[in-house]
């Protein structure tokens, strides 16, 4: 069996339910309302407080960086003077093979 509606039924409903969502609309607590500050203030806290563990990471995560770059440079700086130390030892192996004085 078929629903048939007139138009008039189908307006009334459409009305009806545009009521129902301007009283819902209108039952909503006002901007200034305290409860709604209350939460406003509690969103922005907790905001600030995820920014400045950002800020932490951030710096933490900076400051590892650093570190790992100094440990890096100071492990190249090793190798460079263990090589001329090798070479050096190598031209003073040579210098005493061919007989020539070493300074």
């Amino acid at each position: 069996m078929k629903n048939i509606d007139s138009f008039q039924d189908r307006q009334k409903t459409a009305n009806a339910a545009r009521e129902r969502m301007l009283a819902r609309l209108a039952s909503r607590p006002a901007a200034d309302d305290p409860a709604v500050l209350a939460r406003a203030a509690e969103r922005r806290a907790i905001d600030e407080a995820r920014s400045a563990r950002r800020v932490e990471r951030q710096e933490a995560d900076a400051a590892q960086e650093r570190q790992r770059i100094e440990a890096a440079a100071e492990h190249i700086a090793k190798n460079e003077a263990d090589a001329k130390a090798r070479r050096d030892a190598r031209y003073a192996a040579r210098k005493l093979r061919t007989g020539r004085a070493v300074d």
